[in-house]
Parts: C-alpha cells; sequence; structure tokens
C-alpha cells in the first residue's frame, strides 16, 4: 500500500511512521509513506496556502488552486488507477472513521490524504476532486496531520502480514460489533484482584465462551450503540 500525506507541517510527520507496526510495515515493504508540502504547489513569492474566508467571519481558509494541484500531481505519479485510491480530506465535517472503513480502505493500493488547517479548506476543493472527508471524532483539533496518523496507524494493522499473528486484528474491538474481551497476564493474583478461573483453566473453548461473553457484556455497559441482533450474530459464529 501507498500512503501520500498533504500537509502544510511536514515535519511533524518525520519520525511517527518509525516505530511499531507501522515502522516494521514500512521496513517489510508493505507499506509506503511519502509527506508532502503544500506550499511546493503555491505559485506565490509568499507560498501563501491560505486566505480570509469570502462573506467574512475569524479564521482563514486553505486555498483551493494549491490544494487541487498537489493531489492531482501526487496521483498522477503514482500510476495507480483510479479504483485502488481513495482521497481523503481530514475533517470534523466527515464521517467518523470506524473500523469497518478501515478495513476497507486497508484492501486498497493508494490513500492520499489531505490534512486540513484553519477554519477549513475551500469547498471547491471538494467539488474538484471528489475527496472523501473523514472524521475521527466529535471534537476538533487545530489540524488533520494527527488524525492522517491515525488513519495510517489503522490500516496498517489490518495488511497482511503487518501484525505478526493476524488474529490479533481479528479480535480487536470493533471487528464484529462489539468491543474487546478483557486481558490479563502474569502475576495469577494482584493486590487481591485474582485472574478469573476460566482462563486458568486450559479449557479452550470455556476460555472462548467466556471471552464472547464477557465482550458482549462490557459493549452492553458502555457503548450499547454497538450491538445490534446482526452483529451479535455474527461474532458468535
Amino acid at each position: 500500500m501507498r500512503v501520500d500525506i498533504v500537509t502544510i507541517f511536514p515535519d511533524m510527520f518525520r519520525e511517527v511512521f518509525q516505530f511499531g507496526i507501522v515502522g516494521r510495515a514500512v521496513k517489510a515493504e508493505l507499506l509506503s509513506v511519502a509527506v508532502h508540502d503544500l506550499r511546493d504547489w503555491t505559485t506565490d513569492k509568499h507560498r501563501s496556502t491560505d486566505d480570509s474566508p469570502y462573506g467574512g467571519g475569524p479564521g482563514m481558509v486553505m486555498k483551493v488552486e494549491p490544494l487541487v494541484a498537489a493531489v492531482e500531481d501526487v496521483i498522477a505519479r503514482s500510476s495507480i488507477e483510479d479504483a485502488r485510491r481513495v482521497l481523503a480530506l481530514m475533517s470534523p465535517r466527515g464521517v467518523p472513521l470506524s473500523q469497518a472503513r478501515a478495513s476497507e480502505m486497508s484492501k486498497l493500493d493508494h490513500i492520499v490524504l489531505v490534512a486540513g488547517r484553519y477554519e477549513g479548506v475551500d469547498e471547491r476543493f471538494l467539488d474538484v476532486t471528489g475527496a472523501d472527508e473523514i472524521s475521527i471524532g466529535d471534537y476538533v483539533l487545530s489540524g488533520g496531520e494527527i488524525p492522517a496518523m491515525v488513519v495510517v496507524d489503522a490500516l496498517t494493522r489490518l495488511l497482511p502480514g503487518a501484525i505478526s499473528d493476524p488474529r490479533s486484528a481479528e479480535v480487536d474491538s470493533f471487528s464484529h460489533g462489539h468491543l474487546d474481551f478483557p486481558h490479563y497476564t502474569r502475576p495469577a493474583v494482584f493486590r487481591d484482584l485474582a485472574v478469573p478461573e476460566v482462563l486458568l483453566s486450559g479449557n479452550h473453548a470455556a476460555v472462548g465462551e467466556w471471552r464472547q461473553e464477557r465482550a458482549i457484556a462490557d459493549t452492553r455497559r458502555r457503548r450499547p450503540e454497538l450491538l445490534n441482533n446482526e452483529s451479535v450474530h455474527l461474532s458468535r459464529s
């Protein structure tokens, strides 16, 4: 998978993709990440990427010309067919990223992420490019750089070979419509808190049943909106 990120702060990404699963995926050539400075596509001497909004109001708006030029250039250089690509603007207006969406995107060959800033981007960027908008939650950050990092991390762990044991991704929270089950490791007792006996029993069928029941119970208590008849049925199959 190839990931291109367009931003006005490329230095924010200098080391973040060198660690953990993403770093290993890059070294294994399962993933390539290129970060591009939007200012490279500006045409004025000040390398301006923003301007005041039409209609007045606070803040600045990212200019359409460099944004369109940047993504069109990045896409043209990729030689990857459009059907195998997603172009997305990181934006609080976007559809929240979900595990299902991450799974869909992880099957593509090319991801182009644009990190928005200021009050937003000129709407014509979306009109011209047809870019999706992706949010990582119902809150506002200073820019789209950290959300772009989140997207890359979420996608990478789903790439075949990125995780040594693929079962780790298969049982992650949200993978089957519910949260993950509780995890324990040594010691068996800590400050009078004991690991559930079933996990020490060696009975794999009983362990699996306990984990499934706890996952559903914890989801019902913490995130009941995730549960529906279809997801619960699928997770038990």
